[in-house]
């Protein structure tokens, strides 16, 4: 699995690798039970701060991507699913999108709600 940041965007360093791991999810390229790479040694091939690679891996672990095993790693979860992710991804994007365009949290809110219909 390849791992890019770029230390010039505007995007966190921690969020650039959490969205390579939902991408590698999404293509096919991780499978559920796979181990990302440690923390402190993709820290150290990316030159980055080993808790701005914990900040990427506990996101997909809120999203459900991921478990954080103590001694074991980050290990891709049986519910990654790469539809999950390219979900994931996607909704990233129409945040920014919307932050972009300077909608409010709540104006988002009932955007997506129009659209579920509730």
């Amino acid at each position: 699995m390849l791992f890019r940041v770029d230390p010039t965007s505007t995007v966190p360093l921690g969020d650039q690798i959490a969205a390579s791991v939902r991408r590698a999810v999404a293509d096919g390229a991780v499978t559920p039970g796979e181990r990302l790479p440690a923390a402190r040694v993709l820290a150290d091939s990316l030159g980055v701060n080993v808790h701005t690679v914990l900040r990427g891996y506990q996101r997909l672990r809120e999203e459900g991507l991921i478990e954080l095993r103590r001694g074991r790693g980050a290990v891709v979860t049986e519910g990654a699913s790469p539809r999950r992710a390219q979900l994931l991804e996607r909704v990233r994007e129409v945040v920014a999108d919307a932050r972009e365009l300077g909608l409010t949290e709540e104006e988002l809110l009932t955007l997506v709600r129009a659209e579920l219909g509730t």
